[in-house]
């Protein structure tokens, strides 16, 4: 325990170095200035996507041991940031329920598009007698069996249509040399009707067959599965995939994906999901200098005519076409590129509608944001336009006395009730700073997170850099209110980049 003297003269720095501070209303410096800017963002890495993409291999086709009318599986994640794997969306995005297309075949699973009732004839099999394959592809999603006492083009394009959801393509063939086709499956039928949620061409008819099905007996040679009269069918139009809950549309579909700022990273898809996308985005995870993802950019690359995968790009800012402007490279063309944004329920939750000066003023309230000072406050909620004291952009809120009149807390709310799906659940999402003054005097430095009145989060002491924050998980009710209540001057405490996403 210090002595007396001791004690004395602490205090004393104490009260020297409060009186020395300039405080924010009169365009303090930060005794730790903010070292962080949307210029330090990083840009997409194009060039990890494209080696991952030469790794790869997500074609597929009827396996010939598997029955026929399975349910499509969830969709799969090839690869994560340069690391091929195969795991379930829900695994990756760290869920604890998968809300992924699952194996519900009516079930909307917002891939290319949902096909209509029209298809178009994409490519001939080869005549009867002669051996041929079948396709070799992407976006394989399950198969069945049709009556075989005539090539059954129509029954494979009605079983598409009506049973299997994401269906755009299929390929019909018969399979000779199927134990299991032939007398183990109910159906005893070989005409497979294979379902796809890409179109396919003729260049990716790979699939031989040969493939030993039949039992040995004795030293009899085991006859080996072969194709003939391998064709194909693709939906004559598509139209576009619902947009995830959620999210709203940016752009596309278009030919070029983002090269934008605040990437965060990419995963490749075993088919065109949005809804995957949306969840890997989601479960992403923080960015230290951006926060959480609020964007995805979902695209199918094209080699050599071929759909290869499906790559869902991530980012902790909203881009738009104007960074479409990948449109591949070599063989390797962009597809089907689609731009989403999450749906921030805070409007201007970065404060940047507050522009009533070029470089510095602030206000206790506009139109977005309502500050509130305590009985017998001043100013102990205000917003500022200044860039050197702002997380991202000029717009930042401050909590605590601008001018350092009082050490009373303030409430910043938006100026509306956020509207909420009611029974839906979210999390509040919030960049602090509190180092305007020394270490010593933010100590008690404290920021709660209210959702109607109920603390769901915060923020407490010094926080050298703008640090991120999120709240527990709440409910909406339709018409709920959002508050930071805290600051204690010199105890200051900087609030930046407010969303509200649904999780």
């Amino acid at each position: 325990m210090p002595s007396p003297a001791r004690f004395l003269a602490l205090a004393a720095l104490f009260v020297s170095a409060r009186a020395a501070l300039v405080p924010p209303g009169h365009q303090g410096s930060p005794n730790q200035p903010v070292d962080v800017s949307e210029a330090d963002a990083p840009t997409t890495d194009s060039n990890a996507i494209v080696q991952t993409l030469g790794q790869v291999d997500q074609k597929s086709s009827p396996p010939h041991d598997a029955p026929p009318s399975a349910d499509v599986p969830p969709t799969t994640v090839t690869a994560i940031d340069g690391s091929l794997t195969n795991a379930t969306v829900s695994t990756v995005a760290g869920s604890s329920s998968d809300t992924t297309p699952s194996t519900r075949k009516r079930r909307n699973l917002g891939r290319l598009g949902k096909r209509t009732s029209g298809f178009k004839k994409v490519f001939d099999g080869l005549p009867a007698g002669q051996h041929d394959a079948s396709i070799q592809g992407t976006a394989y999603l399950t198969y069945t069996v049709v009556p075989n006492s005539t090539y059954n083009v129509q029954a494979c394009l009605d079983w598409c249509t009506q049973r299997v959801d994401g269906c755009v393509f299929v390929n019909l063939f018969y399979e000779y040399n199927n134990y299991l086709l032939d007398f183990v499956f109910s159906e005893k039928s070989n005409l497979k009707c294979a379902a796809y949620g890409d179109v396919h061409n003729a260049t990716e008819k790979l699939n031989f067959g040969g493939q030993s099905s039949y039992p040995q007996v004795g030293s009899e040679p085991v006859p080996l599965t072969y194709i003939t009269q391998s064709s194909g069918y693709a939906a004559d139009s598509l139209v576009d995939p619902d947009t995830p809950d959620g999210y709203d549309l940016v752009f596309g579909p278009t030919g070029g994906a983002n090269n934008a700022p605040g990437y965060m990273g990419f995963a490749f898809l075993d088919k065109y999901d949005v809804n995957a996308c949306a969840q890997l985005c989601n479960g992403r995870g923080v960015d230290p200098l951006g926060g959480g993802c609020s964007y995805f950019n979902i695209w199918r690359a094209v080699v050599k005519g071929v759909p290869t995968t499906y790559s869902c790009a991530m980012y902790y800012l909203v881009a738009d076409e104007s960074t479409a402007v990948n449109y591949g490279q070599g063989d390797l063309v962009v597809t089907m590129s689609r731009g989403y944004a999450r749906k921030n329920l805070v409007i201007d939750g970065g404060f940047e509608g507050y522009t009533a000066c070029d470089d510095f003023c602030f206000t206790e309230s506009y139109s977005n944001w309502i500050g509130t000072s305590s009985k017998g406050g001043s100013l102990d909620a205000s917003i500022f336009h200044f860039q050197p004291y702002a997380h991202f952009g000029s717009g930042v809120a401050l909590l605590g006395a601008a001018f350092g009149d009082d050490s009373l807390s303030g409430t910043l709310t938006p100026a509306k009730p956020l509207a909420t799906d009611k029974g839906a659940n979210y999390v509040v999402q919030v960049f602090f700073i509190s180092s305007f003054s020394s270490q010593a005097l933010e100590g008690p430095a404290k920021v709660d997170i209210l959702w109607n009145g109920k603390r769901v989060g915060g923020t407490s002491g010094f926080v050298g850099s703008y640090t991120f924050s999120q709240s527990d998980t709440v409910v909406g009710t339709g018409k709920d209110v959002l508050s930071f209540v805290g600051g204690a001057a010199p105890a200051w405490t900087f609030v930046d980049d407010v969303k509200v996403f649904k999780v």
